[in-house]
């Protein structure tokens, strides 16, 4: 099965940490999102991906050509200016076969079980299935009795789902979206709903599901990810008078002096703490030399 992560975008929400690194490179539990995307495609099958790249995309060139992945062939395609969710998948209509292929979004972190979906779609046979779940506050789909989408809203409304990022579609869909231009996928499925295509839904439980759309939501995929619970990256030098405390993730080649005081943060990679500094519920971005007490700050220089 052949699949795209969407991986163009400026990630502006996440923004000072995506001035000079593109979200699909921002580590989680010091590795960058699009490698835990990529296992998981490959882990459900998927033996040919396709990555699109805008934003920094000179990284993700570099991160794809330096990280090949064993039994998956990996391309990317850049776009020089930037065509949205619908217009990314249109660009690369050259990468697609005759059957269904899957999207998900880089910034997803995810365990659903992928091969359920394709099955249910396979069998269904409609020209989209998008993987719901029930996730308050983003619950803006509507799904009737027959597991159709009838609406895709705004906004959050009692009785609907949300989208999760993933969709498995069959290229006849292509010709409903324009080449060359900007378009959101999502007014490509609300136009076909309104013209009476179907659109099914697969809705997914008991799942562990992570959208790093926001500081806030990359700091709670790190504590999850960490686990153990401290991630401690190649060449760190911690003092041993310093304390980690609740949870943290530290890049390669950390520095933490004497009575340095790390809590729920992540640390990127080359990043010096100064002695007796405290570090609480912060992101410190690459190389950066930390010589007051952060809480709760974005630190990037």
């Amino acid at each position: 099965m052949k699949a795209m992560t969407l991986a163009a975008g400026f990630g502006t929400r996440l923004r000072p940490l995506t001035d000079k690194r593109p979200k699909a490179l921002m580590p989680v539990a010091n590795r960058p999102i699009l490698g835990w995307c990529i296992d998981y495609l490959k882990n459900y099958g998927c033996t040919e991906i396709i990555v699109n790249a805008h934003h920094h995309h000179d990284q993700v060139l570099d991160y794809v050509r330096q990280h090949p992945s064993s039994g998956t062939t990996i391309e990317t395609r850049v776009e020089p200016e930037i065509l949205g969710t619908g217009g990314g998948i249109k660009n690369v209509e050259d990468f697609w076969s005759r059957e269904s292929f899957a999207v998900i979004n880089v910034d997803i972190l995810t365990d659903i079980d992928l091969r359920k979906v394709v099955d249910q779609h396979e069998k269904s046979g409609p020209l989209v299935t998008l993987v719901l779940h029930d996730r308050d506050p983003f619950n803006q789909v509507a799904v009737d009795s027959f597991g159709n989408i009838t609406d895709i809203g705004k906004q959050s409304s009692p009785g609907r789902l949300a989208f999760t990022g993933i969709h498995i579609i069959h290229p006849e869909l292509l010709s409903f979206i324009p080449a060359g231009v900007f378009s959101d996928i999502i007014d490509c499925y609300r136009k076909l709903i309104v013209d009476g295509r179907a659109i099914k839904a697969y809705v997914s439980r008991n799942h562990y599901w992570r959208d790093i759309g926001t500081v806030s939501s990359y700091l709670e995929a790190n504590r999850d990810f960490a686990g153990k619970p401290f991630v401690i990256g190649h060449g760190c030098r911690i003092h041993p008078s310093a304390r980690l405390e609740d949870w943290a993730v530290i890049g390669e080649n950390c520095v933490v002096e004497e009575k340095g005081w790390i809590q729920r943060s992540v640390l990127w990679e080359g990043v010096e703490v100064k002695a007796s500094i405290r570090v609480c519920d912060s992101v410190v971005a690459a190389c950066a030399k930390v010589t007051a007490d952060l809480h709760g700050d974005i630190f990037t220089s």
